[in-house]
Order: structure tokens, then sequence, then C-alpha cells
């Protein structure tokens, strides 16, 4: 991806770079020293537990954290850029100084974060940091184009609440799941997160794994690119991404309950063994779907009301 380098025509109204062209001396040091600096701290100096920043995330992104999706964060944020790379090539470009605030936003939290020896601080730096560097560079349209793909990094971030509310999911499915089977009449008895059949014939642990919470997390993930590619209304990239989450826990609810089925019906091993193994590959489609599908119900009225002023038109001619 070849950007071309911001002019910098120096009138009044505009917020220059030192009043000088990118490619001046002055310049080129100083965004060499804040992209050393930048991989200096986050990528070389062992500022947390004798591991550099990035180096503890990579640690941390492992499937028995829930954390295994921030492997993808930053690839993803690449393809967007890559994406949009035909709007950054046609941007005005003019140079903001309004980036060295962003910048020294971020150093500020790499501070706060060092200092505090919390690593999740000093990550969220890392939007910031870059965000900055863009506005400083290219200026307010480039910096508009890629404020999602640098905000979208905010995923790569271990969030520990996720065990939390692993924990939460387990206990909301477990009692869902029992008052559905009460619906179909269906007697189970519920002990913690274990659903077993009141004669003892078979018994199921929803464990963290089974919580949902690792379709749950990419849903939202997918959700949020979906609606930055497809959607431009703030109001429905916000109700979409709510849907989806509840679209998430509902796939996972059946499925769940959907083993317990199985079960009832005679086959305890299959649906403990090849079914519970393989279902997840159903229900996070079903959600993915009904999230699609909501979109479409979302925008049916601006089709309808596009297909009758392009009727209007033709009537008219």
């Amino acid at each position: 991806m070849s950007l071309e380098a911001p002019s910098f025509s120096g009138t009044a109204s505009d917020t220059t770079a030192l009043h000088g062209d990118v490619r001046s001396p002055l310049v080129a040091v100083l965004l060499l020293t804040i992209a050393a600096t930048f991989v200096g701290f986050f990528c070389i100096l062992k500022l947390y537990a004798g591991e550099s920043i990035m180096l503890w995330a990579w640690n941390h992104w492992l499937p028995n954290l829930n954390q295994e999706h921030g492997k993808l964060v930053i690839p993803i944020s690449a393809l967007l850029v890559w994406f949009h790379r035909k709007k950054i090539r046609e941007a005005p470009k003019a140079s903001s100084n309004w980036g060295l605030a962003f910048i020294a936003a971020g150093f500020l939290l790499v501070l706060l974060g060092t200092r505090a020896q919390q690593p999740r601080i000093t990550m969220l730096a890392i939007p910031l940091i870059l965000f900055g560097m863009v506005l400083f560079l290219w200026g307010v349209q480039v910096a508009r184009i890629v404020a999602f793909p640098i905000g979208f990094l905010v995923f790569m971030i271990p969030v520990g609440a996720l065990q939390q509310t692993s924990f939460r999911l387990q206990f909301l499915i477990t009692g869902v799941v029992q008052a559905l089977s009460a619906l179909a009449g269906i007697k189970i008895e519920a002990l913690g997160t274990t659903l077993r059949a009141v004669n003892g014939a078979w018994g199921f642990d929803i464990a963290e794994g089974c919580s949902g919470i690792r379709s749950l997390v990419a849903i939202i993930m997918l959700t949020a690119v979906y609606t930055h590619i497809f959607e431009s209304v703030w109001w429905k990239k916000l109700v979409l991404l709510v849907f989806s989450i509840v679209f998430a826990v509902i796939a996972n609810v059946g499925r769940i309950f959907t083993i317990i089925l199985i079960a009832k019906a005679g086959h305890p091993e299959l649906a403990g063994g090849i079914y519970h193994e393989y279902s997840g590959f159903i229900s996070f489609p079903v959600a993915l779907g009904a999230m699609l599908v909501c979109h479409k119900l979302l925008n049916l009225r601006r089709g309808r009301s596009t297909s009758h002023t392009v009727a209007q038109g033709a009537s008219i001619r």
C-alpha cells in the first residue's frame, strides 16, 4: 500500500507539521523517533513480568483464557486498512499537529500503565499513538478512514473480565435450559452448572467452554467489522451489535437444549460426544445468519422507499 506524502501548504488556516515538508530532516527525525519509541516500548523493553508488552499479550492469547481471538485482531485491522486503500489514496492530505496531542496522550498511558504495572492500560495506548501518527502525517481525512481499523485493535487487549463473564453465562444457560426442559416436560435437576436427569441416567456439566463466551466474542468482532463495511447509520450499527449478542446467547442456549433432547431420547453418549463437539459449527452460523436477517429488516423500509422513488421517476418519464 503506497501512500502519498502529505503536502504542507503553510496557509493560515492549516495546521502544518513544523511548517515544513514531511521529508524535511527535522520532521523525518521526529517521525522516526516516535516510531522507534513505539516499537521499543511495546516490543523490546521488558516492562511487565520480565516480558515486553506484546510478548505478554501473545502469551495471554490462549484458548484456556478465552483470549485466542487476540491473534486475529492485528491481521483483521491490516486487512481493513487494505480494504480502504483506494479511499486513502484519493483522500486529501494535509498534516495536522493535533496528531501530536494523541501521541502525547498515548505515551502518558504508557507511563501510567508502566508505573502501575498494568499492561492492559499500556496496550490501550497503541490505538491512540497509531491514530496520532496518521493524523500528524496525513491529516484528518485519512485519519477518519482508518479510525475504525485502528480502534479495532482494542479487541487484542486481553480482558480478564471474560473469565467472570463466562462464569455468569454458565449459570444463565443452566437456568434457561432447565426452564425450557420443564416446558418440554423433561424433568432435570440443576446443581450449580450441572444438569442431570432426575433418575441419574445422564448428566452434563455446562463447563466454561460451553458457556458460549468464545462464540460471543467472535460474533461481536464480526458484527463490528460487518457494520463498519455495510452500514453507515450509527444507531443501526448499535442495534445490530446488541442483537448479535442476543442471537449468540440464544443460539448457544439452543445448542445445549438440543443436547438435553438427544440425551432424553436415549442417546446420552451421542449427545455428550460427537454432537457436543460439532454442534458449535451449527449454532454460530445460526447466530450470524440471524444478525444478517436483522440487518435486512432494519433496511427493509429504506429499500421500499428507494424502489418507490425509482418507480415514480420512471412514471414521470
